[in-house]
This record gives C-alpha cells, sequence and structure tokens, in this order.
C-alpha cells in the first residue's frame, strides 16, 4: 500500500511530517525570527506537546524530524519546506532567507521514508507551502506575494502539468510588509472537500469566484478575531472532514465552524503559534491524506 499522497486539504490525514521543537526554538532570539511579545520557548516546547498529542489521537502516524540543535528555529512548521502530491514529494525553495536550509531536512527525511521526489523548485523561483491550496484533486492554487513568486509558480506548473494538475496563481496584498508575510492559507483554511473557513476581506477576487465555481461553501470568520489573533484564528487543521484543530481562544472562529457542521478540538498556544506567528496547519506537513 502506498504511504504518501495528498491532493486534497481535508481528508483523514494518515501520515504527517512533524518536528518537535527543541534547542533551536530554545535559543531563537525573537527579533531575529520576528517572534511576538507572548514568545516563551519552555511554554511553546509544553504547548506543542499538547497539539503533538491531538494529532496523534487522530490516528494519525507522525515522521518525526529532530531538532538537534542547528538553529532553524522555524523548521518545526513543516509545511511550509516541501508539498505532498500523489506522485511523489515536490521540495519548495524558501522565501525567507532564513529558511533556506529546512528544504533539506524534508528531503532527506522522504528519501530515508523511501517516498520519491517528484521534483524541486529551484533559484530564482521561491514556493512556501503556505501559499498552496489544493482546491480539487487536480487543481493547486498558489498565492504569488511575498514568499511565492512567479518563477517558482511556473516551475510548479511544468512538475505537474503531465500529471494533468492545474497550477494557477493568485496575487496576495502586501498586509503587514515582508517580515510579517501573508500566505494564501493565511486567508483560507479547508475544512472539507466542499468547505472552507475564510477571511473574506483580504481573498483575492479571482480565488473566491474560483471557489464559488467549485461549489466550495465558505464559513467566514470574525474579522476581530483575525485581527486580534494576526490571522492564527483562520489556521486550522483538519485531521478528517469536519474534524479540525486550532489555537484556543477564538470562540466565535470555533462556533461559526461548528455551526457549519464541525468537530472542533483547541490547544493553548499564546507562547507557540500566537507568538512565532504559525498555526496547527502549519506545524505539520500532511503525507498521507485517505478519503475516509
Amino acid at each position: 500500500m502506498k504511504n504518501y499522497g495528498s491532493q486534497d486539504m481535508a481528508s483523514k490525514l494518515a501520515r504527517v511530517l512533524m518536528r518537535r521543537p527543541g534547542p533551536s526554538l530554545l535559543s531563537a532570539d525573537p527579533e531575529k525570527w520576528h517572534y511576538g511579545p507572548t514568545f516563551d520557548g519552555a511554554k511553546a516546547v509544553a504547548q506543542y506537546t499538547r497539539f503533538a498529542d491531538l494529532v496523534a489521537r487522530s490516528g494519525a502516524e507522525i515522521l518525526w524530524l529532530d531538532d538537534q540543535g542547528d538553529g532553524l528555529a522555524d523548521a518545526m512548521f513543516t509545511h511550509d519546506p516541501s508539498l505532498m502530491s500523489e506522485h511523489g514529494a515536490i521540495i519548495l525553495r524558501m522565501g525567507k532567507p532564513l529558511r533556506m536550509d529546512e528544504p533539506a531536512l524534508h528531503e532527506k527525511a522522504y528519501v530515508e521514508a523511501g517516498i520519491p521526489v517528484l521534483g524541486r523548485i529551484a533559484a530564482p523561483g521561491t514556493i512556501e507551502g503556505g501559499d498552496c491550496v489544493w482546491v480539487d484533486a487536480k487543481t493547486l492554487a498558489i498565492g504569488r506575494g511575498v514568499r511565492s513568486n512567479q518563477a517558482g509558480i511556473e516551475q510548479m506548473q511544468a512538475l505537474l502539468k503531465p500529471h494533468g494538475i492545474d497550477v494557477l496563481g493568485f496575487d496576495l496584498p502586501l498586509w503587514h510588509g515582508e517580515a510579517a508575510c501573508l500566505h494564501l492559507m493565511s486567508v483560507i483554511s479547508p475544512l472539507a472537500a466542499d468547505l472552507a473557513l475564510v477571511h473574506a476581506p483580504l481573498l483575492p477576487a479571482a480565488f473566491y469566484f474560483l471557489l464559488k465555481e467549485k461549489g466550495i461553501q465558505l464559513v467566514v470568520a470574525p474579522e476581530e478575531e483575525f485581527a486580534a489573533s494576526n490571522g492564527l484564528n483562520l489556521n486550522v487543521l483538519p485531521t478528517s472532514p469536519r474534524h479540525v484543530i486550532m489555537v484556543e481562544g477564538f470562540d466565535k472562529t470555533k462556533a461559526a465552524m461548528e455551526a457549519a457542521g464541525c468537530t472542533v478540538e483547541t490547544f493553548a498556544a499564546d507562547a507557540l503559534c500566537i507568538a512565532c506567528e504559525g498555526g496547527p496547519t502549519c506545524l505539520t506537513r500532511p503525507i498521507l491524506r485517505q478519503m475516509p
């Protein structure tokens, strides 16, 4: 049985690549890494443990990357350095200079796990996983902005076109600037094949119309919680259709998803996700998703 493959965002999470934070996060300079005032390394590690327990309880197998003090504090956000397809992994090229060494960690893990590498994004192209959204199995949307550029999108098109996959680029606003970064997944989190949580004001208009055309129902998150969380109320991880994990403290967003038929689990993440600007989705790179 194939132990990899994913061209959707919300079917049953069966296998996932994660990195447990350790020495690199504990010794991180918050100013260098653009971490917020609630950052606390030891507390962040404890909060990550609770999150990892939720992922494991979902039944997903976790393929671990080790933090042995390489100084890559953001490497716990495993969603960004690679992308999985049904045809193998794609090794991405980071738009954030501090993260340029992370894709090599992913490629090594895939090789050791016997997962084929379909291709790589090379200079001058950049793509980060947070900008990639599988709208359906044959349509990949990529946000063109601070971290993913046109050269990267064109390389992805060349890699996936032979497999019948359309790769579409959508322009993102600058929002809070280069250091803060707005990914496409900052404004959308798929909850099921036909359901997504969105922050409507920052959705690219053409992307919005594509979602409507595909028949995807949109749950609009409260604007005040998007602002209060720096967008992390929207960063939710489906472990199966309509069953998601989110950062605690954003009850209106949670209620909106529950009203749409979702089961929502939460964990405390002020020192981890809020401070370090990456949520539950960012902390995972799905390797295998399966239809229930």
